[in-house]
């Protein structure tokens, strides 16, 4: 006959006030960032990954580059006579092209960082809950920034002169970057609404290719059939383009410098509002 070994009574350890207080933190609690440092912190992550990963690079470098030196030797010498001469014309629009292609990259970025997993942390963080994306779309500014001076750059080089000088020239970039920054709001919410990285890619391609070689970049939408002329006159690069053009050859359009600006105000207010409404439920 077996007899059952009763336990003594365990006594609850009860942690003293000093016992806690030992493996807290000292100090006062941190106060919770407020929506711009929060922003400020999620871009600089952003400049980090491509100090981590510097052949990102590639796409604001050598392809800006590429672009530059194609068209004006490709075309120069059939529409204006010399290259140099058709450079004048070309370069503004093929700044405008280069930048805004690469917005999509924001879109594809987000989707990558979704499906690893990245923004479900983020979204656990006693933080404004746009800050992830409004600092890594602050963080692609940068990238937009860099390619727009490596195509002056390459310009001047082979005999671009702007009529506006310098000035003429930081604020033509100036609105490409604000333009750039309304337009990445589209591929945030197509990044969140795609199941992968090469859906956002396909769709932004199918997106701005036609918005990008159907405009005023390479040549006077007058040259073009009326079919045509009448989708060229309502695309908003052509707009885009035709105010970066206006001041960088010291003759503002007021017209399309106003049409930017308003544009750029309502893509992200409508835009931005549909990226938040899906983050918030995705």
């Amino acid at each position: 006959m077996s007899t059952a070994t009763v336990a003594p009574d365990a006594t609850a350890y009860t942690p003293s006030a000093e016992s806690i207080a030992a493996v807290l933190a000292p100090g006062t609690k941190p106060r919770r960032p407020g929506p711009v440092s929060a922003s400020l912190t999620f871009g600089w992550r952003a400049m980090l990954k491509i100090k981590h990963v510097p052949e990102q690079l590639f796409d604001v470098t050598m392809f800006p580059i590429i672009m530059t030196l194609m068209f004006t030797y490709l075309f120069g010498g059939a529409l204006a006579g010399s290259p140099r001469e058709y450079l004048q014309y070309l370069l503004p629009g093929i700044m405008v092209t280069s930048v805004v292609m690469i917005t999509m990259y924001t879109g594809v970025g987000l989707n990558t960082d979704i499906e690893k997993g990245v923004f479900d942390r983020f979204r656990t963080l006693a933080v404004w809950r746009p800050a992830a994306l409004v600092g890594m779309i602050l963080g692609d500014v940068l990238r937009y920034v860099l390619a727009a001076v490596v195509i002056v750059g390459v310009g001047l080089a082979l005999g671009f002169r702007p009529g506006g000088g310098a000035m003429g020239v930081l604020s033509g970039i100036g609105l490409l970057v604000l333009f750039s920054f309304a337009f990445s709001w589209i591929w945030t919410w197509l990044g969140l609404i795609l199941r992968s990285e090469k859906s956002v890619m396909g769709v932004s391609m199918l997106v701005l290719f036609p918005l990008t070689f159907l405009s005023n970049v390479f040549v006077q939408p007058l040259t073009m059939p009326g079919w045509l002329q009448a989708f060229v006159d309502v695309n908003p690069i052509t707009h885009l383009v035709a105010a970066v053009r206006s001041v960088m050859a010291g003759a503002p359009d007021a017209g399309a410098i106003t049409w930017v600006l308003v544009a750029s105000a309502v893509c992200t207010a409508v835009f931005g509002t549909l990226t938040m409404h899906r983050y918030n439920r995705k």
